[in-house]
């Protein structure tokens, strides 16, 4: 029975992971999107640490 279950497990992650053009985003589509997430957040957090770094100079 174990495995049986093993077998089925990995088909279904097989299936998983294999691209289809028609339902699927690109994988090169998700790259660009998170690069553009991870920018973004270094963005934003370093304008906080900028801010916060300002305020102790000037205060």
């Amino acid at each position: 029975m174990a495995e049986a279950q093993k077998r089925l497990s990995h088909t279904t992650l097989k299936r998983r992971q294999r691209f289809h053009p028609k339902r699927d985003v690109r994988p090169a589509v998700l790259a660009k999107a998170n690069r553009l997430v991870i920018w973004a957040a270094a963005f934003i957090g370093l304008s906080f640490l900028a801010i916060v770094i300002l305020q102790e100079v000037l205060g």
